[in-house]
């Protein structure tokens, strides 16, 4: 018993379930917006594993791929991958697992959600490559979270309307912009070893600016999805608390880099939910 908590917490520091929450609040964003009210309970449990299910996959096909890399860099020096407490055929079985729970819970939801699974899974692997041949790898990671409100909208309307699609270049955006930060990190080492990054090609100040950049877009294609989908006051507040909580986040990096982990995981993991909530209370009292 004792070795498959073990086993179950090194799985976990694998794939930061935890991290689950940047993509979560926008599966629920888009199925609460597109069902104008509940969807019921079969629908969230099956969303819940979708979410978490495909996350797991890009996580730990991410490791599986960038061992060799994780291996050189003092930062990943303790991942369970590197160190030896998860095996390279434990990894792969995990990760084959949980593709093949997404893709058995998209048929589970409807036609479209199982033709895009697929696609979806290729796309996301995608990005452990990229960044071996192209700086456009935040971009991919980007389009990679950006399925999260997709994915919510076609479990409920089979379809995808033009909202949601602003909604998803907003979240493109916004999860390229703060992984910019975050990849400041690693800015010397991808020199070294010859990754490509934007950090490593621009350098710091304009990577800066280039996330900044990102949120910008973020807000506007945020701002642009709420009024096209004709939500409420309490929904039109967000792309100004949005913007309120990343200005913070840059605030934050530009004064002290050793502060990039609590602006990546605390301010970017709150907006979520923030976002969630508003768009929940929206909802309920239509204002």
């Amino acid at each position: 018993m004792r070795k498959i908590i073990e086993l179950l917490r090194n799985f976990n520091e694998l794939v930061m379930f935890q991290h689950t929450v940047f993509s979560l609040p926008f599966i629920f964003i888009a199925m609460i917006i597109s069902s104008n009210g509940w969807f019921g309970w079969k629908l969230t449990l099956l969303a819940i594993v979708a979410g978490i299910s495909a996350r797991n996959f890009a996580m730990a096909f991410n490791r599986l791929v960038d061992i060799d890399h994780d291996s050189k860099n003092a930062r990943t020096l303790n991942r369970p991958s590197v160190d030896g407490r998860l095996s390279k055929l434990q990894i792969s079985i995990f990760t084959f697992l949980n593709g093949f729970i997404f893709i058995i819970i998209a048929k589970y939801i409807n036609d479209l959600a199982f033709i895009l699974a697929i696609p979806m899974l290729i796309v996301i692997a995608s990005y452990s490559y990229f960044k071996r041949f192209s700086y456009f790898a935040h971009i991919v990671l980007g389009i990679s979270l950006s399925f999260a409100p997709i994915a919510g909208v076609v479990a409920i309307e089979n379809m995808i309307p033009f909202w949601t699609i602003l909604l998803s270049f907003g979240v493109m955006f916004w999860v390229a912009g703060f992984d910019l930060l975050y990849s400041l990190q690693d800015l010397e080492f991808d020199k070294k070893c010859g990754l490509h990054s934007i950090p490593a090609k621009f350098g710091k100040n304009r990577t800066l600016k280039i996330s900044a950049v990102f949120h910008l877009l973020t807000i506007i294609f945020w701002t642009a999805s709420i009024f096209y989908a004709n939500l409420g006051l309490i929904a039109k507040t967000i792309p100004i608390i949005s913007a309120l909580m990343l200005s913070y986040e840059h605030i934050i990096v530009r004064r002290d880099f050793n502060k990039i982990n609590r602006a990546f995981f605390t301010i970017n993991g709150y907006l979520g939910i923030i976002f969630l909530i508003l768009i929940i209370l929206d909802n309920l009292f239509k204002i």
